[in-house]
């Protein structure tokens, strides 16, 4: 009986812990989020083996996850896209790791943020080493961890306090994020600005969007711009050379298989436009990737309707720019012949 008892206490006193846990960080403006994990991302990298020529693939930067909205372009085009971009990545390890371990031939679209794009190609620095564990993840994943991240999606989708992040984000409320924000004494810590989170996954097939936040309030989103700013200035050189190389043998060999490779510069605005302009000009960067690569390519400043798009913290389009940059983005491309439109054939 006593046993009994102990469970019964136990029990309520857990459930009324975890519900005053979830109910003050509701409180404090959180809602529940899907984690943009290595589980989550693998699900969708296991989707290219049934992929056909008429499909579509995403890859690319966090660029890319913001302002391709999958449920426009699947309205446009008849098809919705894999999306497999990686937030604050280059997209070179994933788009290796396409050519060279699946047999797909269908249209890969790659992401062209530059400061990423051409950063670097060494294993253990952040842009490469960030893509790469999710490709290294999805080839080694056990059946205990894909029942584990299926059982979680329901938590995560209900319940603030499920959530969680491989991206270190200074509002982050899983126990170890917590622990990290503990001041010890009066030491003040150095490095980058507070980092906030600013986008929402709508999907388990990976849609993100931007915080209404982001857009109407002007103070948060200069934060971001602050974390930009620290970014650039303590970004070493680009190497060209080296991405430039590792990328066309991909590409070369990608197209020669069959598959239909386009390029995709996404817009960016204020001071990150400008900070990318003077350390990567276009012509010396996008130019002549382009001219190189040889495949159909899409550059924001090329087009009226997108040279006036302003991303609220200089980099990323708010939901609704996101929504119509997606729809006419899609229309360009079918007008131009570099996709098709499944719903007409």
């Amino acid at each position: 009986m006593k046993l009994k008892q102990t469970l019964i206490i136990a029990l309520i006193l857990s459930i009324t812990g975890l519900t005053a846990w979830e109910m003050y960080w509701r409180s404090q403006g959180f809602f529940p989020t899907i984690d943009d994990n290595k589980a989550l991302w693998a699900v969708q990298r296991s989707r290219v083996k049934n992929l056909t020529p008429q499909d579509i693939i995403f890859t690319g930067s966090s660029r890319v996850l913001f302002d391709i909205q999958l449920n426009e372009w699947e309205q446009e085009t008849g098809k919705r896209p894999v999306q497999l971009a990686s937030v604050g990545s280059s997209p070179l390890p994933i788009f290796h790791d396409i050519v060279n371990n699946t047999d797909y031939y269908g249209t890969l679209v790659v992401g062209v943020t530059p400061g990423l794009f051409f950063s670097t190609t060494f294993p253990k620095a952040q842009p490469w080493e960030w893509p790469q564990s999710r490709v290294d993840f999805f080839k080694d994943r056990t059946y205990a961890q894909r029942l584990n991240h299926l059982l979680s999606l329901p938590l995560q989708k209900n319940l603030v306090l499920m959530s969680a992040g491989e991206v270190d984000m200074d509002d982050n409320i899983d126990l170890k994020a917590l622990l990290k924000r503990i001041k010890i004494g009066n030491r003040i810590p150095e490095g980058m600005p507070p980092f906030y989170e600013f986008g929402k996954f709508t999907s388990i097939d990976r849609n993100l969007v931007m915080m209404e936040k982001t857009v109407t309030d002007t103070a948060f989103a200069n934060t971001i711009k602050k974390v930009w700013m620290f970014y650039g200035k303590g970004a070493p050189p680009p190497d060209k050379e080296a991405t430039m190389a590792f990328f066309l043998k991909d590409a070369e060999k990608f197209k020669a298989r069959g598959g239909n490779l386009i390029l995709l510069r996404c817009p960016s605005s204020g001071g990150g436009r400008i900070g990318e302009s003077h350390g990567l000009p276009r012509k010396d960067f996008w130019d002549d990737l382009v001219k190189q690569t040889n495949v159909k390519a899409y550059h924001f400043e090329d087009y009226n309707q997108f040279k006036n798009l302003e991303c609220p913290e200089w980099s990323h389009l708010s939901a609704e720019d996101a929504r119509f940059f997606t729809t006419e983005l899609a229309k360009i491309m079918i007008a131009d012949g570099a996709i098709t439109n499944s719903k007409t054939n």
